[in-house]
């Protein structure tokens, strides 16, 4: 799908994905969801993509959740379902992702823009970021894995007091809380965002992406089974070029050149 309320852009190694409703705080719609769904998808299959930045466009909001018009008018548990289960889908997705997506979290992220947030794999703020959960008060609950994934970011009785009084954390609370990574200017947090891009897009690409693999999967998986999970990618990676180039860097004292293979 293409549409004009999702930006991509390319620069070297990293994509850049904008979500473009600003004059509606960049709310997502289904065609937004079906469309960040495709797009992620086909980032995916570019094996040159190192990682990926997400982001919102404007000053206030990352996203500030489910459009409200498209909620008032789901009034049957069918469509509610397929609201849910849409959502989970691109967070699942993101979750899933084989680069790391990094959320430049600029202003509201409330709602399903929270839970897109979790689903990536870090998470930096503007100092005028705000987080919250609020579907309570409008008398439903997160639908997008944001009862599940909270939780494994802030413990459980955190998560709970946020979702059951649906208040808003600071930039700098969730930062104490290890919601985020960093903080940032507002000006500065996309530079921020890519030089933190830039940085990971330097080290070996298999590595990255086994890393992400035993951290997410692993965390669906007992110990034993994780533990098992990690020894496996551990090993695969002593067949690729990168780990052969990455010990003849270090002992030659040079910066290693990963080519993915």
């Amino acid at each position: 799908m293409q549409s004009d309320l999702i930006k991509t852009e390319r620069r070297g190694a990293i994509e850049f994905i904008r979500l473009n409703r600003p004059e509606k705080l960049n709310a997502l719609t289904r065609e937004m969801i079906l469309t960040l769904t495709d797009t992620f998808k086909q980032i995916e299959q570019q094996p040159d993509v190192r990682a990926i930045i997400l982001s919102g466009a404007g000053e206030k909001a990352f996203c500030s959740g489910t459009d409200i018009e498209e909620l008032a008018a789901t009034t049957d548990h069918e469509h509610a379902l397929e609201l849910s289960e849409r959502g989970q889908r691109l967070c699942n997705q993101i979750e899933a992702c084989g680069v790391p997506v990094i959320a430049a979290v600029n202003g509201v992220a409330a709602g399903g823009g929270c839970e897109l947030a979790l689903a990536c794999h870090l998470r930096i703020a503007a100092t005028t970021a705000r987080f919250s959960l609020p579907e309570t008060k409008l008398g439903v609950i997160p639908g997008y894995g944001g009862t599940r994934r909270l939780p494994r970011e802030l413990g459980q009785g955190r998560a709970l007091e946020l979702m059951l009084t649906g208040r808003t954390l600071s930039a700098e609370e969730a930062l104490a809380l290890g919601l985020v990574n960093r903080l940032s200017q507002p000006a500065d947090l996309l530079s921020e965002a890519e030089s933190l891009s830039l940085e990971i897009a330097r080290l070996a690409p298999l590595a990255i992406r086994a890393c992400l693999k035993a951290v997410v999967r692993g965390d669906q998986l007992t110990l034993t089974e994780g533990l098992r999970l990690e020894a496996e990618l551990f090993a695969s990676l002593f067949t690729t070029e990168d780990v052969r180039e990455g010990t003849r860097a270090f002992f030659e004292k040079r910066q290693a050149i990963f080519k993915g293979r």
